[in-house]
């Protein structure tokens, strides 16, 4: 989320690598083109446009097909709007960040209910107060009620920000962070309705916090939290920025120092020891996004981190809960021209489905969003060039994301909201369309919304989330804004293949089965490379249910034959189960107790 210069004109040019950073970068790419070279069943492609700095405007005519997403939340009941103390004019970064949103099945009726942050004040007197969450149950999905106070969520302390969503404690009921600006809340379930406020697994911690993610980091069965932190700003720290026209405006994150993010490890009994040191965390950072998920396929979860203005982090696990960082040497910590970007999203996908976790990532105005291609072995290689997405333009400040099929047409489509986070922007408007960005098997094309349509108009998007809170099958989305209601979008896109959802439910490995990996095995054809993952988005979690596509067949009468699931648990066992005929959900339970257990079992109904 890089922005303005710390005084005087604001508008930072590009940034130029130094000779270190570059000599590193050329190295990265020496490795990857002589030892990385993808299987010989990776799709080929021509090669990439030569390297171009310029922005550009965004494409004049959409070539990715309509956008069949239309705007219910009212309808639904659901009014909530993320407040964030702009209109008392202390141009503070604090106002920037925005909300999130989650969805969860907080009550276990087989409905996903709705979580929204609701931010903050700051008064004149530089008093910073908290607002508070907004809980809404859902009402067999075709309505929702407010159940906040009544689920005793009630506190308003902290100036929040995200939403991270666990069963910290095996009991089958999922609890809740927030995060924020002060010591973030910890909500556990009591598997009744309500929560309870509970000791927060940062103590009295209160440095800045944003986005978090829960995860199995050491293999114990519990969940662990990791817990990003943005810069070290109070108002004992708040200098006066200008915009290119000598008004004050929002100071961007360079003229702060990061904080160090946080690992606290689940003891199993409620409670978390603060392990930040001990597994080799760096001190530096100002994250905004945190990613869990198993990014070398070697059977344990690794952590990608999305900074903003600093290189990216990439941490990769031991296997024994011990990280090494390995953002530079992987090729994720920076862009195609070896620079750090302000990124603010992330979202694991398989693009190109050749069984390779990718990564995406949403950046700043006049820097590319980011794909990394998984080239196998630990390596990545930034390939937004090569597959279109350069050609959306640099006019866009992109946070929210999330990628998967939306049409069920056997490729992964992508989803961004956008937003200015200053008052007084030059080279981006404001209020920014989001964007639906449609692959077609070669290229990621942005698609036509409808005149008048949520994706048609302009917005300040902040926190995103994919859930089917209707349960036809298929995804919606919830977003959050700055000062605006959140946004339900209801999936109306014609399904080309049948869609499965498919929820892991762990014994013997942590019971939200984050980690887990999943593939479909359909004959000889390849299977996508499909995880649950911890955190992900920005600010906002989406449901952890995992969306299976089976594409049509030929000629697009019936769908392909896909003959079972094959789930590759984080506890090591493998389990094979077979996919139902006709069923839209699917609840696995993890069954065996030794790895390579080939049982299986299979229950439908809510969890």
């Amino acid at each position: 989320m890089s922005m303005v210069s710390a005084v005087g004109t604001q508008r930072r040019p590009r940034a130029v690598p130094g000779w270190a950073r570059l000599a590193a970068a050329i190295v990265v790419g020496v490795v990857l083109a002589a030892g990385c070279r993808r299987d010989q069943g990776a799709p080929a492609g021509p090669p990439q446009a030569p390297p171009d700095d310029k922005p550009t405007t965004a494409l004049a005519a959409p070539s990715g097909g309509t956008v069949d997403f239309v705007e219910r939340a009212a309808a639904l009941g659901i009014e909530a709007t993320y407040r964030n103390g702009g209109e008392s004019d202390q141009f503070t970064i604090l106002e920037s960040l925005g909300g999130g949103v989650g969805w969860f099945d907080f009550d276990r009726d087989g409905w996903l209910d709705l979580v929204a942050t609701g931010g903050g004040g700051i008064a004149a007197d530089e008093r910073i107060t908290g607002l508070p969450c907004q809980l809404f149950r859902s009402c067999d999905g075709r309505a929702f009620r407010p159940v906040a106070a009544e689920a005793g969520i009630v506190d308003h302390a902290l100036y929040s920000h995200g939403v991270a969503v666990g069963d910290h404690d095996n009991d089958g009921f999922q609890d809740l962070i927030v995060t924020g600006y002060g010591v973030p809340q910890f909500w556990r379930n009591m598997g009744d309705g309500t929560f309870t406020a509970a000791p927060s697994p940062a103590g009295e911690d209160s440095r800045w916090s944003s986005s978090a993610g829960w995860g199995d980091l050491d293999g114990d069965g519990n969940l662990d939290l990791y817990l990003a932190r943005y810069v070290n700003w109070s108002f004992d720290n708040h200098p006066v920025c200008t915009a290119s026209d000598a008004v004050r405006d929002i100071c961007p994150p360079r003229s702060f120092e990061g904080l160090p993010d946080a690992v606290y490890l689940g003891n199993g009994d409620g409670t978390f020891t603060d392990a930040s040191a001990a597994v080799g965390l760096r001190q530096d950072g100002k994250g905004l996004g945190v990613l869990l998920a198993d990014l070398d396929v070697d059977g344990d979860l690794d952590i990608y981190v999305a900074n903003d203005t600093t290189d990216n982090f990439l941490y990769v696990n031991d296997g024994r809960g011990h990280f090494a960082e390995m953002g530079l040497v992987s090729g994720t910590a920076l862009d195609d021209q070896g620079v750090p970007n302000g990124s603010m999203g992330i979202d694991l996908c398989d693009f190109n489905r050749d069984g390779l976790p990718d990564l995406w990532v949403t950046n700043f105005e006049r820097e590319w969003f980011a794909l990394y291609r998984n080239e196998g072995r630990g390596y990545f290689l930034h390939v937004s060039r090569r597959y279109g997405i350069t050609d959306i333009g640099g006019l866009f400040v992109g946070f929210g994301t999330a990628v998967d099929d939306f049409n069920a047409d056997g490729w992964g489509d992508i989803v961004v909201t956008n937003g200015h986070v200053i008052k007084h922007p030059d080279d981006s408007p404001l209020l920014q369309e989001p964007l639906f960005l449609r692959f077609d098997g070669d290229r990621f094309r942005r698609g036509n919304p409808e005149p008048g349509s949520y994706f048609a108009l302009p917005h300040m998007g902040r926190g995103l989330a994919s859930g089917d809170y209707d349960g036809d099958g298929d995804l919606d989305l919830a977003i959050a804004h700055v000062e605006a209601p959140v946004a339900i979008l209801e999936n109306r896109f014609p399904q080309s293949g049948r869609s499965i959802l498919v929820q892991l439910v762990g014994t013997v490995s942590n019971r939200d089965a984050v980690g887990a990996r999943l593939e479909v095995i359909a004959g000889d054809a390849p299977s996508p490379a499909i995880q649950v993952i911890g955190g992900g988005s920005y600010l906002s979690h989406s449901d952890r249910r995992l969306h299976v596509v089976v594409p049509a067949g030929a000629g697009g009468a019936s769908p392909a034959p896909a003959l079972r699931l094959r789930i590759h648990w984080p506890s090591g066992i493998v389990q094979d189960v077979a996919l139902p005929g006709a069923q839209r959900e699917l609840r696995i339970v993890e069954s065996g107790d030794l790895p390579g257990s080939a049982s299986g079992t299979e229950l439908g109904g809510p969890s």
